[in-house]
């Protein structure tokens, strides 16, 4: 008799991809590439590239690679994939000292991920203050940066500056709709 392998659920951000024409992964083939690398039950939210998904594999950064590897050896291009367990999802809202700002307007809070060698320093704090505009709050907790930007994070000259300032690359950034949306989409397929 063969014995299956425990399932874990993962959430998978992509970075960078279905922005401006550029690295166009369609979320409708996304189900059949993560089913190629093992993954069971996918789903996606949106078109910035949200996945949450069942696995045998226990290392994140694994998953990650095998799927980064996947997306370009079907489309071209190797995306940046951070693929996190729903705990960990659910610590990084938990940890957002923004919560009100989060229930009245969510989609002006944002929580930047950083991969897990890249923890930044908090020397770089200072220097986005040269960009925040009023209004806008940011903390650094962990490997999570948060962000309120009350006027909009599209024109926030202290969105596009977090990586630079920090001095690591921010694997990718939700709003707090995307981040509720696909914590519940994965504690919908179990632990």
């Amino acid at each position: 008799m063969r014995r299956e392998r425990a399932s874990h659920t993962w959430i998978a951000l992509f970075r960078g991809i279905n922005v401006g024409g550029n690295n166009l992964l369609p979320m409708k083939t996304l189900p059949a590439l993560l089913a190629a690398c093992g993954c069971t039950d996918a789903n996606t939210y949106i078109q910035s590239g949200n996945a949450v998904f069942r696995s045998a594999e226990t290392d994140p950064e694994t998953i990650a690679a095998r799927i980064g590897k996947a997306v370009e050896k079907r489309h071209g291009f190797e995306p940046r994939v951070l693929v996190l367990s729903p705990d960990d999802l659910a610590r990084a809202m938990a940890g957002n000292p923004y919560a009100e700002a989060a229930a009245k307007a969510p989609k002006w809070v944002h929580l930047f991920f950083f991969s897990a060698g890249d923890a930044p320093p908090k020397a770089g704090l200072e220097k986005l203050k040269a960009w925040q505009t009023q209004g806008e709050q940011f903390t650094l907790r962990d490997k999570v940066f948060y962000l309120h930007t009350p006027n909009g994070f599209g024109t926030s000259k202290l969105a596009a500056n977090v990586g630079r300032a920090l001095g690591v690359d921010a694997i990718t950034a939700r709003n707090w709709n995307t981040c509720e949306k696909v914590l519940e989409m994965a504690r919908h397929l179990g632990p």
